[in-house]
């Protein structure tokens, strides 16, 4: 088998006690790539198993939740309760025989599941952790435990992205899934540093932190020129237009950022002046009158469709594109064309699922989605007989509650 079929990561195990997304996401694209990732769950499943639920508890495919499908294909799964004696030693082996250790807890929680780095390190003196939380660990929040949400909250984005005072959250998890890339970014260089010196580390990821990085720009402009800025929902602050723009039976996004597009734009719209207006001869300036490109742009829009606005500015060389629903997102021909979403067949659901491939493509590496995500517990007895466990002791941890 070529190494491109195997996969870059091929010969890396990972063990996944992940939840919900950053964790899980992490190893996610560690699986995609060819590292054989374990996902180790509740003896009941975890509840991040149950998300966003595509059938009944007791249907076909068990309550199985959308978000799990996601971010557990191409994984192997088990169960196992690691607070049980039996369970710690049994964690002592799957660790023994791993490369990476994904958990995203915060330390006391590490701690108390043995998963910390020292606790590891025992056990596997190379082993790398990667660990994500909402606040990282050193400071007054490092044990207060959250979702994507806070680091949206508490890094200016909510606040500018808000209007008329009330802040306003994306529905994409984003500061989630960028922790997650970034951490896996992480677990790539520790490998790199593992191969050459033979020693683990800690990869630490935070929520907060990767919302403060996306944010920092503004953070900046803050502690320079203090602004005080507030939000004004989707239009920019900025550049301009860059907003949503009503056509006659749709809406569509524009970003025109930069002199050459602004120009452009303004030919497109038929008023060329504009060009030479001082309001709007920088981006910093069309910000600041970022109301009033926004009022010319739905006036040229709205007595055009939406296709034919696009069309417009598409041939004009300006960014634009429609808002979809998940529906249009599905029969995107765009979407089709480049493979973005894998169709999947999972157990017990009555169509594939259309799962997103790594956003990043490798010409001579390329990720696979293979497998979807294992049912509860499904190879639980196959990686324990691995590890030496025949079946009367793999009856006895059964009957034990351990797994």
């Amino acid at each position: 088998m070529t190494e491109t079929h195997a996969g870059i990561l091929s010969g890396i195990r990972v063990l996944d006690f992940g939840r919900y997304v950053a964790g899980p996401y992490c190893a996610t694209l560690l699986a995609e790539f060819g590292a054989e990732v374990i996902r180790i769950e509740k003896l009941a499943g975890s509840e991040d198993r149950y998300v966003t639920p595509l059938d009944a508890p007791d249907g076909p495919a068990g309550g199985v939740g959308a978000m799990f499908l996601q971010m557990n294909r191409n994984k192997r799964g088990m169960t196992l309760n690691p607070m049980k004696p039996e369970g710690r030693a049994v964690m002592a082996r799957l660790i023994a025989s791993a490369d990476v250790v994904v958990a995203n807890l915060p330390a006391p929680g590490l701690a108390a599941m043995g998963l910390d780095h020292a606790s590891l390190r025992a056990i596997k003196p190379d082993i790398i952790l990667a660990t994500m939380s909402t606040f990282g660990t050193g400071g007054p929040y490092s044990d207060r435990v959250g979702f994507d949400g806070l680091g949206q909250t508490m890094s200016g984005a909510a606040h500018l992205s808000g209007e008329n005072g009330v802040p306003a959250k994306s529905i994409a998890v984003f500061v989630d899934f960028g922790t997650a890339m970034m951490s896996a970014f992480g677990v790539l260089l520790a490998l790199r540093h593992r191969d050459r010196t033979g020693e683990g580390q800690v990869v630490e990821g935070a929520l907060l932190r990767t919302a403060i990085t996306m944010m920092n720009s503004y953070i900046i402009e803050q502690a320079i020129i203090a602004p005080d800025r507030v939000g004004t929902g989707a239009r920019s602050q900025i550049a301009g237009p860059s907003d949503y723009v009503r056509a006659a039976n749709g809406w569509f996004m524009t970003q025109v950022v930069g002199d050459p597009l602004f120009a452009r734009w303004a030919r497109m719209i038929g008023r060329p002046e504009m060009i030479e207006d001082p309001r709007f001869s920088t981006d910093a300036a069309r910000g600041r009158n970022g109301a009033a490109l926004s009022a010319l742009a739905n006036a040229h829009a709205g007595a055009l469709t939406l296709d034919e606005a696009v069309a417009a500015y598409a041939a004009a060389g300006v960014p634009a594109g429609p808002v979809l629903t998940p529906q249009q997102v599905l029969d995107d021909p765009h979407v089709a064309a480049m493979g973005f979403l894998t169709r999947l067949a999972h157990p017990g659901l009555a169509a594939p699922a259309p799962l997103a491939s790594a956003p990043i493509s490798l010409s001579a590496t390329p990720g696979a989605v293979r497998t979807p995500a294992p049912a509860l517990g499904a190879d639980t007895d196959a990686i324990l007989g691995d590890l030496g466990y025949d079946g009367a002791a793999l009856a006895d941890l059964r009957a034990k509650r351990v797994i």
